[in-house]
């Protein structure tokens, strides 16, 4: 019986270290890949922090970093146990990458003919030939796997910390690479005033920090933390009654409406500074988002409160789209001259008229049936758009174009461009925000969720599926549509080039990682989807959807409810961590620790 018991015993014992293993694998693939993609080589010369480390470095020391936190936590229980998971998780990290050095020197496989950017430029920087005085690469093969080590156990070290103190280094170190992602953004706007040229140049380099700005970071970041946590506003508020949260919320509301109205105004103009004058680049991609944001919160009726997945949704934008561009056009397909205001109801019924054509055939469809047909909705739409059928109509592969702005200005004004679109797309947001929470808190909106729970049963308690579905889709396509001629007055044409799959799952995903039902949750959602890479990502368009798919699938493993998740949906999120009738924690799924272990507090388990 002992010896049987024996391998069982062992199995136990090597369970946690295979788990290291493992994600020490993981984490080296993950660092050969973006060595191979060229992220490391191509921004090698891109500085960070000047003279200190470049972005290219920044991203495998975080990589080693990340490896040695998580084979910690992954670790037996015990601060000894944590910092050998994470030296070895390193290790491995590092292994990986010493063996690409050795493959990419050898003639047996030529790395390059499958993956170009492995340069001898890439294998120097990993061998670390420029520390090491090298006469080639491959004599420091050993190189990674020692930093690797380093770095593991650096992470190691941290997953030891107590809470506030990792917390403290996060902050501080996301700071760091997003202030030096970021410096030209504030960097050339203080260039341009004479009084703030010495301190742009003492903490901005060309690209990246100066040294002296990486340490005022550090300090700025380091009083801000503490004064937030000697005073802890978003507890003290939350600690008020309701009419005092609201007082307090109305003048920080207020505010914040003040600076979003004033972000494209010229700096003159809003009585401001020329340093705080951001462009009409800013007004564009803020545009953008409340376009966005319109649409979301339609899907959002459709899949946030209705649980009806519907992939075709761009078909909507694109109605509306169409509709603005046919009946104000100046140009040769234009239908009507109306002015924009008239067009834009016109558009918004057009678009509700097509969610009804839609949603009449698919109303007994659920699941995985009813994203199929939706996706070729779509696609009809589109095919539609760019065939030779309705060319002599809507224009074909060229579209329509010559759209007029809302308001007739001349260039020169501070009103023209993206500026005018710019206010009317958040004056059309914040409607449709108001009556999406006035939905959602309806009659309707409750038979809305009773459906997507179970639609049984919500016909058993009297819910009309066919009323209560189409008024659904009706209305999601109804912002879509508000969206699209939107869309079309900002960029004055549109094309079926602007019909694609990709919108509607840009704006699943906003809604999805907002929070599904949230009406917070879209515009965060939107802010992070389209805003964020919009503003800060273009400078790695090549890289841009991998920067993309990493903080998606970071967001879906953290916060797996979504960034801001309405009240239902943090409950169904969370159900397995509900106290049970004698106070103990929830099972959780099988595997779970069900918490952080206890090493990483920085105490063992008695």
């Amino acid at each position: 019986m002992t010896a049987a018991a024996a391998p069982m015993s062992w199995r136990r014992r090597l369970g946690p270290w295979r788990s290291v293993l493992l994600w020490g694998l993981l984490f080296a693939g993950v660092a050969i890949y973006v060595s191979l993609v060229g992220f490391v080589g191509k921004f090698e010369d891109r500085g960070l922090i000047e003279d200190v480390v470049t972005l290219g470095q920044a991203v495998l020391i975080l990589t080693g970093i990340a490896a040695g936190y998580v084979g910690a936590r992954r670790a037996p229980e015990g601060p000894t146990n944590a910092i050998i998971g994470a030296a070895l998780t390193g290790l491995i990290t590092g292994a990986g990458l010493s063996l690409l050095i050795v493959l990419g020197q050898r003639d047996v496989l030529n790395l390059r003919d499958y993956f170009p950017n492995a340069s001898p430029a890439l294998f120097n920087v990993l061998s670390g030939s420029q520390y090491l005085d090298l006469e080639s690469s491959i004599q420091g093969f050993w190189f990674p796997a020692i930093v690797g080590v380093s770095l593991g156990a650096i992470g190691g070290m941290l997953a030891l910390l107590p809470r506030k103190a990792f917390l403290l280094l996060v902050a501080a170190v996301g700071t760091l690479v997003g202030m030096g992602l970021f410096s030209s953004i504030l960097r050339n706007p203080w260039l341009q005033q004479d009084s703030l040229k010495d301190l742009a140049r003492t903490l901005f380099a060309s690209d990246g920090l100066t040294i002296t700005g990486a340490i005022v970071v550090l300090v700025i970041v380091a009083i801000a933390f503490g004064v937030h946590e000697w005073l802890r506003p978003a507890e003290r508020v939350r600690r008020l009654p309701a009419r005092q949260q609201r007082a307090v919320a109305v003048p920080m509301t207020t505010v914040l409406l003040i600076i979003v109205l004033l972000i494209p105004l010229p700096a003159t103009i809003a009585g401001l500074p020329n340093y705080f004058s951001l462009g009409p680049s800013v007004a564009l991609s803020v545009a953008l988002i409340a376009l966005y944001v319109m649409m979301g919160l339609g899907l959002n009726i459709t899949l946030g409160l209705a649980g009806l997945l519907d992939l075709g949704f761009v078909a909507f934008f694109a109605v509306g789209a169409y509709a603005v561009g046919l009946l104000p056009s100046v140009g040769g397909l234009g239908i009507a001259e109306w002015p924009f205001w008239l067009a834009i109801p016109f558009a918004v019924l057009t678009a509700m008229a097509f969610g009804i054509v839609l949603g009449l055939p698919i109303l007994g469809i659920r699941g995985d049936y009813l994203a199929i047909a939706t996706l070729a909705f779509g696609e009809i739409i589109r095919i539609l758009a760019i065939s030779d059928l309705l060319k002599p109509v809507i224009g074909g592969a060229d579209g329509i174009r010559e759209v007029p702005k809302p308001i007739d200005v001349p260039a020169s004004d501070p009103l023209s461009g993206a500026v005018q679109i710019y206010y009317v797309a958040l004056v059309s947001a914040g409607v449709i925000a108001f009556v999406a929470y006035r939905l959602r808190e309806s009659r309707l909106g409750r038979a809305w969720v009773a459906i997507r729970e179970d639609e049984d049963v919500a016909e058993a308690l009297g819910v009309n599926l066919v009323q209560t579905k189409s008024l659904a889709y009706m209305l999601g396509a109804a912002f879509a549509g508000l969206g699209g001629a939107c869309f079309a007055a900002l960029f004055g044409s549109i094309n079926p080039t602007s019909i694609r799959l990709d919108v509607s799952i840009l704006v699943v995903c906003i809604v999805i990682i907002g929070g599904m039902g949230s009406i917070p949750g879209v515009v965060l959602g939107a802010i992070f989807i389209i805003g964020l890479p919009e503003l800060f990502l273009r400078e790695f368009a090549e890289f841009r959807f991998l920067m993309y798919g990493i903080a998606l699938i970071a967001i879906m493993h953290l916060r797996p409810e979504g960034l801001v998740p309405s009240r239902l949906g943090r409950q169904e999120m969370h159900q397995d961590e509900e106290p049970t009738m004698e106070g103990e924690p929830g099972t959780g799924p099988p595997g779970d620790r069900g918490g952080p272990p206890a090493h990483a507090s920085g105490t063992t388990a008695s």
